[in-house]
């Protein structure tokens, strides 16, 4: 595959923003691992990968589809994350599937409920996301499972390396611009934790890239909260 790289014009402030959403947690010993359903196979190879360092003995992938995975994983996000991390040695038995969720908030109320069904009730859990996903995962959890102690982790790459894995510098920066809008707007409807200020650096770079066009995954029809 050919490099992609991010456009020179908006790479100082993408790095910003990647930099921003990156908790640098830890990975740790825990009850239950949830890899949160999306578009690529980080989230599913981190989870194995973390599975066979003997970190937690339960798995619960969490996800539907959407348009932007239906291709990747047209038997739904769970599953197709379960059988790549199968393909990778997890045993399947260890392996709960959550199949509906299509959001971060069902991803861990749905998870929740799976793992109660099977008599499983988390002290502790990490929630395995793609990079720049892992702040407002963090902050739905402590919204909406206060009780549990939560990490939230992705695997270590680069910038340039997740571009290039992804193919597609374009779709990863309207990622990240999405993100960055949705912690401040999640925040206003009461979906996350609240307090999600956004540094000023953080703020002059996610209205940059808006303004140079990278609009695709904004929340649509808001008066947007991170410019207001």
């Amino acid at each position: 595959m050919p490099t992609v790289m991010i456009p020179a014009a908006a790479r100082e402030d993408v790095e910003t923003l990647w930099a921003y959403h990156d908790l640098r947690h830890e990975p740790r010993p825990v009850d239950v691992c949830i890899g949160l359903g999306g578009h690529d196979s980080v989230v599913p190879d981190y989870t194995a990968e973390l599975y066979h360092q003997g970190l937690f003995s339960w798995i619960v992938f969490s996800g539907a589809n959407a348009a932007t995975t239906v291709h990747a994983f047209p038997d739904g996000e769970a599953n197709g994350y379960r059988d790549h991390a199968v393909s990778l040695g997890v045993p399947e038995a260890a392996i709960l599937i959550e199949p509906r969720a299509t959001n971060t908030g069902e991803n861990l109320e749905l998870s929740r409920k799976v793992l109660a069904d099977a008599g499983i009730v988390p002290r502790s859990i990490i929630l395995v996301t793609r990079p720049y996903q892992s702040r407002r995962a963090y902050a739905t959890a402590a919204k909406l499972w206060p009780e549990v102690d939560v990490v939230c982790v992705s695997r270590r790459l680069g910038l340039d390396d997740y571009v290039h894995h992804i193919g597609d510098a374009d779709r990863v920066i309207n990622m990240i611009v999405g993100e960055t809008q949705r912690l401040s707007v999640y925040a206003d409807r009461g979906f996350i934790a609240e307090s999600q200020a956004l540094p000023d650096g953080v703020r002059v770079a996610y209205e940059r890239l808006v303004a140079a066009g990278y609009t695709r995954r904004l929340v649509p029809d808001t008066r947007d909260p991170v410019t207001a």
